[in-house]
């Protein structure tokens, strides 16, 4: 019988699914540690009650051994060697009983609490707390930080929430209830030795309160500088093929180093006050079985104490000094977790800066019609931006925009899908407020094609269908072949072998030329079918003979659809219904490609300048 049959068998599987590892979190993260702790756990609650119930059991058990044991010594002095089997065999059987039987079965079910039904699912329910929380934000909070950074303490933080929870119940609540059951246990030998044990507690508390906020602070510097090396080297990793583009490696391996020396300080901070903390306590620890033993042998020579108790308390008072080294360990990590979850919390538990309104309602499938009332927006700066934007783009009307960099174009488009909230004035879809309606039902009526494609490591076909995941094959083949992406789609091969559709396309589809990436991408935008397309230099990365292959498919995707297409390449406007010309975030000039050049304005300017069909950077 293999180990997961067994573990069926005995009914571990079901054990393990008593805590549920996906529940939504209710509200958002606190930002104090224990109740971010409480909302981390939320749910779990009366499984970790059972949990400690169990490491209770197994801690007093030991100490009901220890007692046994007392008594093993003392009837065996009172009936000698040749009556100590006859005359004992019920106390001798359920000794052993206790130690062959019980204790195995009561560690085994402690284990099992342990590493089955609370570690993994602690885990997980953190991280997919987290991790759905982290998705909420809005898109500043992700520039604002490294990836890997994030992703770092996505993982720190559930990892630490997982290690304070496991150890607590394994170490805390067993080793409360071994000393409780302790102290009863001596008061039957003699209160005052019950009384030293409590007073030796005090102390060892006392110095653990003085201690451990030295470690939790100094382990919470130390995971804040291991999440910047992460996020130091994904950071590198990501964007290889430009250090190799620059022969840079010896700059980025100096960043890097840098880092990593400053995350060893940290380290070897957290090593310092580490190694003064065991020192310290486990000279506490080695008091224990000197006083314990000691006050025994005192009431022993009185006649207070019997042999077998000297016996009782000694395994227990070597048990205690024992656990001591065990312990301070256990609470140095927990508390060095605890660091670990405030320093995570800080980064992941801010509130969403861009929520949707109460009570806000859908979007009704087919809003197709934009407006910008007075629309101002400067990132939070007094300049850059969109100032005072009034435009109406009506139903099924294809609209360019044109500017230099900076003009306020991405900003339009932002403000559409918002991305960010307009400072003044509003946005409207369907006559309806973007901030009135779900920020998802919004993003649903609009495909978007952007000149930096995002790709993800998984197949052309995830790819593809992240545009709409429930589109069938011919749908999807379909989509390909439009966007002129169905033939290079065939020949491809990754590493592991997979071909064609089920092949990888590597980190931000690296494994694809600029054009097969905005291909994949403008196929994933056709098969979203949505009532607004946005082309934010949609064919930029294509060559003249290929983008003039997919304009007739292009234009047979736009048919019906309310068009938003920014490009510094004109000649892809020249076929618009109407033209935007914007600068320093307002609109300086609009009407159709002809009106415009006949104008001979700021857009004539452009036009004749171009060589190649590309607006200068600055005018």
């Amino acid at each position: 019988m293999t180990i997961d049959r067994a573990a069926k068998k005995l009914g571990l599987t079901w054990l393990g699914t008593r805590i549920d590892p996906f529940a939504a979190a209710s509200g958002p993260p606190p930002s104090a540690l224990w109740p971010f702790m409480r909302w981390c756990l939320r749910g779990s609650e009366p499984v970790l009650v059972l949990a400690g119930l169990v490491a209770v059991m197994t801690g007093s058990l030991e100490v009901v051994i220890a007692l046994l044991l007392g008594q093993v010594v003392d009837i065996a002095l009172a009936s000698g060697p040749e009556a100590v089997f006859s005359d004992n065999t019920g106390v001798l059987l359920a000794m052993l009983a206790l130690v062959v039987v019980a204790r195995p079965l009561s560690f085994g079910l402690s284990a099992a609490m342990q590493s089955i039904v609370v570690g993994p699912n602690v885990n997980t329910l953190t991280l997919s707390r987290l991790h759905r929380w982290t998705l909420g934000q809005a898109v500043t909070f992700f520039d604002n930080d490294f990836a890997g950074r994030i992703a770092q303490k996505e993982m720190q933080t559930s990892r630490a929430v997982m290690d304070i929870t496991v150890e607590g119940l394994n170490t805390i609540v067993f080793a409360l209830a071994s000393i409780t059951a302790s102290v009863v246990m001596l008061t039957t030998i003699d209160w005052r030795i019950a009384l030293l044990l409590l007073t030796w507690l005090a102390g060892y508390l006392l110095f653990i309160a003085a201690w451990l906020p030295k470690v939790r602070a100094r382990a919470a510097k130390r995971a804040g500088a291991r999440a910047a090396v992460s996020g130091q080297v994904v950071d590198t990793v990501s964007n290889m093929r430009t250090v190799k583009l620059f022969a840079n490696d010896r700059l980025e391996d100096d960043k890097a180093l840098e880092g990593m020396g400053h995350y060893r300080d940290r380290a070897m901070e957290f090593g310092y006050v580490s190694t003064f903390f065991r020192l310290l306590l486990m000279t506490i620890a080695g008091l224990v079985p000197a006083v314990l033993v000691g006050s025994t042998l005192w009431f022993w020579q009185a006649g207070i104490a019997t042999t077998g108790d000297i016996a009782a308390t000694g395994a227990i008072a070597i048990r205690i000094a024992q656990m001591t080294g065990w312990v301070s360990f256990t609470l140095m990590s927990i508390y060095a977790s605890l660091g670990e979850v405030e320093d995570g919390m800080r980064t992941l538990a801010p509130a969403h800066t861009l929520q949707d309104a109460p009570g806000a309602r859908s979007l009704p499938a087919g809003a197709a019609d934009v407006t910008f009332e007075r629309a101002s927006f400067a990132y939070g700066q007094t300049v850059g931006g969109v100032r005072g934007i009034d435009l109406t783009i009506r139903k099924g009307e294809k609209l360019g925009l044109v500017g230099a960099s900076g003009a306020g174009k991405s900003t339009l488009v932002s403000l559409l899908l918002r991305l960010h909230d307009v400072q003044d004035g509003r946005v409207l879809v369907g006559g309806q407020d973007v901030r009135d309606v779900t920020q998802a039902s919004l993003r649903r009526q609009v495909a978007m094609v952007t000149q930096e494609t995002a790709m993800f490591n998984r197949s052309a076909r995830d790819n593809i269908l992240y545009g709409r995941t429930d589109a069938t094959e011919a749908e999807l083949h379909d989509a390909a072949r439009k966007a002129e992406a169905s033939e290079f789609i065939a020949q491809l091969k990754d590493h592991a072998g997979r071909t064609g559709y089920d092949a990888h396309l590597g980190e931000r589809g690296v494994k694809l030329s600029g054009g097969q990436r905005q291909r994949i991408a403008l196929a994933r935008a056709i098969l979203k079918d949505a009532p607004i397309l946005v082309l934010d230099e949609a064919t930029s990365a294509l060559d003249s003979e290929v983008e003039a292959s997919i304009q007739s498919a292009l234009e047979r995707v736009m048919e019906g659809k309310t068009v938003l297409a920014i490009a510094h390449r004109l000649s892809t406007l020249a076929r618009m219904d109407r033209i935007i010309v914007m600068e320093q975030g307002q609109i300086v000039e609009e009407g159709t490609h002809e009106a415009l050049l006949s104008r001979g304005g700021v857009y004539a300017r452009y036009w004749h300048r171009q060589s190649g069909g590309f607006i200068a950077a600055a005018e």
